[in-house]
């Protein structure tokens, strides 16, 4: 079954910055594009980057500019440096592989809670 660990979240000031981690297994971690999506409250969940196993990158507009994603596939790891942070990025983030821009695995881990606030 497939299994995602997402850590590195926490509470930070508007302007800041935090790097969050996933790990994935057991998958073909290598051959597959990774996203990082996020659920806010009350909101539905949204791909924010991805990152494909040739390493090209997408991002949302929202977060453009301020969040790179990366991966290591030794490590079948992924990673989001998020800098600039606004109030509007908190949310729960999550990471999954996709296809197509659509989840390709239906099971989720727990997330990553981000919270942005003075």
């Amino acid at each position: 079954q497939v299994q995602f660990v997402e850590s590195g979240g926490g509470l930070v000031q508007p302007g800041g910055s935090l790097r969050l981690s996933c790990g994935a297994s057991p998958i073909i971690f290598s051959l597959l594009t990774m996203g990082w999506y996020r659920q806010a409250p009350g909101k539905q969940r949204e791909l924010v980057a991805s990152i494909s196993d040739g390493g090209i990158t997408n991002y949302a507009d929202s977060v453009k500019g301020r969040f790179t994603i990366s991966r290591d596939n030794a490590k079948k790891t992924v990673y989001l440096e998020m800098n600039s942070l606004k109030p509007e990025d908190t949310a729960v983030y999550y990471c999954n592989a996709l296809r197509n821009g659509v989840p390709l695995f239906a099971s989720w881990g727990q997330g990553t809670q981000v919270t942005v606030s003075s």
